[in-house]
């Protein structure tokens, strides 16, 4: 009986623990040797465009510092090529309902009980992160990372590391 009743709790667990992983997509120009990347710098004029706060601007810079200098990237004033970020965010509201479970039913003994809603919402951003080659002035790799943000601010910066992170991963991409 009590695992009946679980039962419901425990896929909407799975379904939103599954929703805190990051989906990462790339997309690169394939006639372009990454090789020869070895500096980058931020693009000032477009990182100001974007619409979130200077603090959180700051958290994914570093991020992105962080993963281009660990793959031996070298910040530079004279850059092989400039990093742009770009930023979406959507609000979704999930409702799950249940409609079918054990209970009591009318008068006395087993039957079917009352039917089961939850509702949760959370904020889903999308992270653009292009590098454009500086001396061609063109996108030569782009990489999105999707993922359900934190609004705790003690777990902020961990989410914006994961995601940066996670795109990262999928740079310089594996050429033949």
């Amino acid at each position: 009986m009590k695992v009946l009743k679980l039962i419901p709790v425990l896929i909407l667990f799975v379904a939103l623990h599954g929703c805190s992983s990051v989906s990462v997509a790339v997309d690169y120009d394939k006639e372009v040797s990454f090789d020869n990347y070895k500096t980058f710098a931020f693009y000032k004029p477009g990182i100001d465009e974007v619409e979130i706060s200077d603090l959180d601007k700051r958290r994914i810079l570093r991020a992105i510092d962080r993963e281009l200098t660990a793959k031996g990237m070298i910040k530079s004033e004279n850059p092989d090529v400039l990093v742009n970020i770009f930023t979406e965010a959507e609000e979704n509201i999930n409702i799950y309902q249940n409609n079918f479970g054990w209970g009591w039913g009318p008068g006395w003994g087993w039957g079917w009980g009352m039917p089961m809603t939850s509702v949760s919402k959370n904020v889903e951003g999308s992270l653009f992160i292009d590098l454009i080659d500086r001396n061609k002035n063109q996108l030569v790799w782009q990489g999105l990372g999707k993922g359900i943000l934190s609004m705790e601010m003690d777990k902020k910066e961990e989410r914006i590391n994961e995601i940066v992170t996670e795109i990262l991963k999928k740079y310089p991409p594996k050429q033949k």
